[in-house]
């Protein structure tokens, strides 16, 4: 049987990281494989003038690569779980989530000054809207403006754009070995996390009989349960990874706690809830949380902001 497998990525260097770091955790479990990466260049790659909510709501950074695995052109796929939209395309799952890297966002400052410590009017970069709307509802004297580009395309843009500090997710910045660049972990209380953040998602052909059980040798069962409890929060808000939706799960002595909201891009408004049950239940918990904020406004707020941004949500 031939175990050469060709692994699906984008070209940046956290993305090669996380593909590398797949590879090398198949090879490990099987010393015949022999893998490749093929690099593939997603709408969000080419485009880099555009705030991300107006290039598209769903799937910039996984459609091409996807589509390069529905026609067999790729074996297996690796993304940032942060980076999938709700629904996964017929005749695609995620054959595994490895073990969750920490799932915070850090604050990052040209003169080490933590967040409570910038002065008003402190310029902020992020390309995120969960970032954005979550920053003014705690500090709505700072400015908050667009940052696009590559994990270490915004750390230099930290330098050159004369911003006083940049929002990145720590996990990136740990992949690739620069945690020293940390000024401070935002505590959840005041930036909860993208669904997913932190996690890989394995992506592969549904019922592939050579690739399912060999990636399934990465799975992380807790990991698992964890991440479909959020994604189906998200699935149900049908939101993209641009709209200013977060939610952070974690398991407890068998009790799973789920925390979400949703936010306008300004800030003023928030919609905040947390839900637990039994740890085998997470995605019903995902969706009653879900259920719940639409109860407090939640689907308003996305309505509108949809419209304002005129997203085009077709796949």
């Amino acid at each position: 049987m031939d175990k050469t497998l060709k692994i699906g990525t984008r070209g940046s260097k956290l993305a090669l990281w996380q593909a590398n770091w797949v590879k090398s955790a198949l090879e490990a479990e099987d010393s015949s494989l022999s893998i490749e990466l093929v690099i593939i260049k997603t709408k969000g790659d080419k485009i880099l003038d555009v705030p991300l909510a107006k290039v598209g709501g769903k799937g910039l950074f996984v459609k091409e690569i996807e589509d390069a695995l529905l026609k067999g052109r790729i074996d297996l796929a690796v993304h940032s779980m942060k980076d999938m939209p709700g629904e996964i395309p017929k005749g695609l799952c995620i054959g595994a989530i490895p073990e969750r890297e920490i799932p915070q966002d850090v604050l990052i400052s040209r003169n080490k000054k933590r967040l409570s410590k910038l002065g008003p009017g402190a310029k902020i970069g992020t390309s995120s809207l969960r970032r954005k709307a979550q920053l003014l509802h705690a500090r709505p004297d700072l400015v908050v403006l667009p940052l696009r580009g590559n994990l270490d395309t915004r750390l230099k843009k930290l330098e050159t754009e004369n911003f006083d500090a940049i929002i990145l997710a720590a996990a990136g910045v740990k992949r690739l070995g620069l945690e020293n660049r940390i000024t401070e972990y935002l505590d959840e209380n005041i930036m909860l996390p993208a669904v997913g953040q932190g996690a890989l998602c394995i992506e592969v052909r549904q019922n592939d009989p050579l690739v399912e059980p060999i990636v399934a040798t990465l799975e992380h069962p807790q990991t698992r349960a964890v991440i479909l409890g959020e994604r189906a929060f998200l699935n149900l808000l049908e939101g993209g990874c641009q709209v200013p939706i977060a939610a952070y799960g974690k398991i407890d002595k068998n009790t799973f706690t789920l925390s979400g909201l949703v936010a306008t891009i300004d800030g003023r408004t928030l919609i905040k809830e947390t839900f637990s049950g039994p740890e085998n239940s997470s995605e019903i918990i995902g969706v009653e949380l879900a259920e719940r904020l639409i109860s407090m406004g939640a689907k308003t707020i996305m309505d509108n902001l949809k419209a304002d941004l005129n997203i085009n949500h077709e796949r």
